[in-house]
């Protein structure tokens, strides 16, 4: 009898929770054929079964939350598949395929007390369908990885619970509730429709509102020429693609620019737990990045700095792919220090991003445009046609202030407006 067990889905990853089961006890399952889906707070995956045979037994249900390396079901092997039954009894990590959807990191909620584990997407769910407050959860012991909180530690709680504790108030000066009601929708039966969110919105929402509850965020702006820069990528795309094989677009030279910059003001590359300031040595770039579906995702340039136009080109080129037809591997979505998002492929001039917890920074790049700026000559002050271009930097004042967020981004601009145009391919 095979124990088919929960694989590992990625480094940081101790636990995931089960979306459905696509086969079912009696069933009979071919190798590599997929058995189940799994939704960790990185990304959604199908993952196959190593074996052939007949299922047995399921052990865990829609939404349970599953650490990896424990048994989920059990496989009676059919007789030709015995050696490969063996093979993957002895493999110690299990390879998930065709990841479905994926989110910034992390998709959470609310920290726990100290600042060291978070509750999950699914955990706070449940504390309010319960009624449970932050402060009940604080008290609930975590059997989970470093503590964390899981499913059966929040059901076995509520077995033995004998009154709410009550919510305390967060300072000594609590500021009044709103008497504002909330404004009702109208609704025309026959006209307008709902859409209710998918799993992966539902998160990108949580994702997005704990961000703007944790950080204080603050966006300067800044407009740069860059008509040098654009007047050589469009006399290099062709040759770049011929020599290359890679299309030649803006973002892995937006990439370099901010990697560079990264290095001038490293404490722009840092992330920020309570009064600790974790400061990255990597710099790993994430693009944001829309799906055909409208939601997003965030792959992951690693070792941004340590690599030429061409190697950050074939990266960036690879992750937009694969991001457009889910083939994103948990690994190219994790490990980002700092996040830029291209909000000028969407026509909009510049933007107000939010910042990618647990990081301090996002950095927008709007819309190229050309217009008449006034600029100076050996002849003087003349008017001339450039393309210009806004940034906007959202970062997070607890611990960037407007100097070193000001610094960075000048810095970002003076690379990208004094781009090498003699740079050979």
């Amino acid at each position: 009898m095979f124990e088919f067990k929960m694989p590992k889905l990625g480094e940081s990853i101790s636990e995931a929770t089960v979306i459905s089961w696509l086969k079912n006890v009696g069933d009979f399952i071919s190798a590599e054929e997929t058995l189940l889906e799994v939704a960790t707070d990185k990304v959604d995956s199908e993952v196959p079964s190593p074996v052939s045979g007949t299922i047995k037994e399921i052990r865990f249900q829609k939404n349970d939350v599953v650490t990896v390396g424990t048994v989920m079901a059990l496989i009676e092997v059919s007789a030709d598949a015995a050696v490969h039954a063996q093979t993957a009894t002895n493999s110690s990590e299990a390879k998930p395929t065709a990841p479905v959807s994926v989110v910034s990191e992390p998709s959470v909620a609310q920290l726990r007390t100290g600042g060291t584990t978070f509750l999950s997407p699914l955990i706070i769910s449940i504390a309010q369908k319960e009624n449970l407050s932050i402060e009940e959860l604080q008290l609930i012991p975590g059997s989970g990885a470093d503590g964390r909180l899981q499913k059966s530690d929040v059901y076995n709680y509520l077995k033995n619970r004998k009154y709410p504790v009550q919510s305390k108030p967060s300072s000594t000066n609590p500021q009044p509730t709103s008497s504002y009601p909330k404004p009702k929708i109208n609704f025309t039966e026959g006209k307008d429709y709902i859409i209710e969110m998918d799993r992966m919105r539902k998160m990108i929402a949580d994702h997005m509102v704990y961000s703007k509850q944790t950080s204080p965020h603050v966006t300067s702006y800044l407009e740069v020429d860059v008509t040098e820069l654009v007047a050589w990528r469009n006399a290099n795309k062709d040759t770049f693609q011929s020599k290359t094989g890679e299309k030649l677009t803006f973002t892995p030279i937006f990439v370099d620019a901010v990697a560079k910059a990264i290095q001038d003001y490293p404490l722009i590359n840092v992330a920020v737990e309570g009064n600790k300031i974790y400061v990255r040595k990597d710099i790993n770039i994430g693009m944001a990045t829309a799906l055909p579906s409208g939601n997003l995702i965030v792959p992951v340039v690693k070792n941004a700095a340590e690599k030429d136009l061409i190697a950050l080109a074939k990266e960036v080129n690879h992750l937009a792919e694969s991001a457009r037809n889910n083939q994103l591997k948990p690994e190219e979505i994790q490990g980002s220090t700092f996040t830029i998002s291209n909000v000028g492929t969407f026509g909009s001039l510049m933007g107000t991003p939010i910042i990618n917890q647990p990081e301090v920074a996002i950095l927008a790049f709007g819309l190229i445009k050309k217009r008449p700026e006034v600029i100076t000559t050996e002849k003087g002050d003349e008017i001339a046609i450039r393309s210009m271009m806004f940034l906007s930097l959202s970062f997070d004042h607890r611990v960037v202030d407007g100097f070193l967020g000001g610094s960075f981004l000048r810095k970002v601009g003076d690379y990208l407006e004094q781009f090498n145009t003699n740079t050979t391919l």
